[in-house]
């Protein structure tokens, strides 16, 4: 159980993306989704469907599955950015190349609707709204109420209509059922 950081504020929604082109893609994407909702401030309220995409910036290697969670956290935008990069390494992740295949690549895309630049972290994520393997998830789990939703449901469905971006439903995820089934 990792161990909980001090906090001075209530409950705050963020959306991280997750994605795996190496091993057992699907399991890794469990596993990580496993490890945050075990961490005593993060739970995971809402779980995408899974969708296979095809590479982006380097292509020379396999489809990714891509997903979203969105979770609700005591921990601050930075804090949780150190949970996953702990997570990434914990799961096999090394960086050798930019856009590189990768056992796990957790991704801080929107902390509530928080803005800054911090030379660790850029809130929104910079190029989310750029990529169809980022969009089409976030919309599945974006909450209506939140400031960005209109922008991000256009450029989804915008995305699949233009189809720059090799993206296909692989699977349904129900996170309650899920997190039964592997004991959570």
């Amino acid at each position: 159980m990792a161990e909980s950081y001090e906090h001075n504020q209530p409950e705050t929604e963020a959306y991280i993306a997750l994605g795996s082109n190496m091993g057992d893609r699907e399991e890794l994407l469990q596993e990580a989704i496993r490890l945050l909702d075990d961490h005593p401030d993060i739970r995971v309220t809402r779980v995408s469907g899974i969708y296979e995409t095809d590479p982006v910036g380097y292509t020379d290697q396999p489809s990714f599955l891509n997903m979203v969670i969105a979770v609700q956290t005591l921990l601050t935008p930075v804090q949780l950015l150190h949970v996953q990069l702990g997570l990434e390494k914990r799961l096999g992740r090394i960086r050798h190349e930019r856009w590189g295949p990768r056992t796990i690549d957790l991704d801080l895309l929107l902390y509530d609707n928080v803005r800054m630049d911090h030379e660790e972290l850029t809130l929104p994520h910079p190029r989310m709204m750029e990529r169809a393997f980022v969009l089409v998830p976030l919309h599945d789990v974006l909450a209506e109420t939140h400031p960005l939703h209109r922008e991000v449901q256009e450029a989804a469905h915008a995305s699949l209509q233009g189809r720059k971006e090799g993206i296909t439903l692989w699977k349904t995820t129900n996170w309650r059922s899920a997190s039964e089934l592997f004991g959570s």
